[in-house]
């Protein structure tokens, strides 16, 4: 049952990091040009842009090895939900699309449930974060280094 309840915590922060390991990163080394070309469609600057894509990639693959591991992992699940945010303001304005609409074709809403997504994804990492219950936000500003022991299997007769 241990082992059950290891592989299930493991599987489901898997499911939660896949997004960004392997998947966004490898797009990121694998199309660096055309990812540089869409952070300079939000940052002009070209030097920025390729500095954006690096510490996004960094971010991307540091964070999810540490809430994989379990290192630091509320800082990471708390770093990955702004990143989330930040990728959503940035790259995700469905406010900005000519043709947004409800019904219908619309490029504007398909952008409108990206941004969404990200917005959701975000959740998922600040409930990481927090953890499930109202103490979780105090817990983690008195220790925000602190792992969240995920693997660790809880006694009997515990909650």
């Amino acid at each position: 049952m241990v082992l059950l309840s290891v592989a299930a915590a493991f599987v489901a922060r898997a499911l939660l990091v896949m997004l960004f390991l392997p998947f966004s990163a490898l797009d990121k080394i694998l199309n660096f040009k055309q990812a540089v070309g869409q952070a300079a469609e939000a940052i002009p600057n070209r030097f920025l842009a390729t500095a954006a894509i690096f510490a996004g990639l960094g971010v991307e693959v540091l964070m999810s090895l540490a809430i994989l591991t379990g290192i630091a992992d509320r800082m990471a699940a708390l770093i990955l939900a702004g990143y989330c945010i930040v990728t959503a303001l940035l790259w995700k304005q469905f406010w900005t699309q000519p043709d947004f609409r409800l019904k219908g074709a619309s490029r504007g809403r398909d952008v409108f449930w990206d941004f969404l997504k990200n917005l959701a994804v975000a959740g998922g990492f600040l409930a990481l974060a927090f953890g499930a219950n109202a103490d979780g936000f105090r817990h983690f500003l008195a220790h925000p280094l602190a792992s969240s022991h995920p693997y660790a299997p809880i006694a009997k007769g515990g909650a």
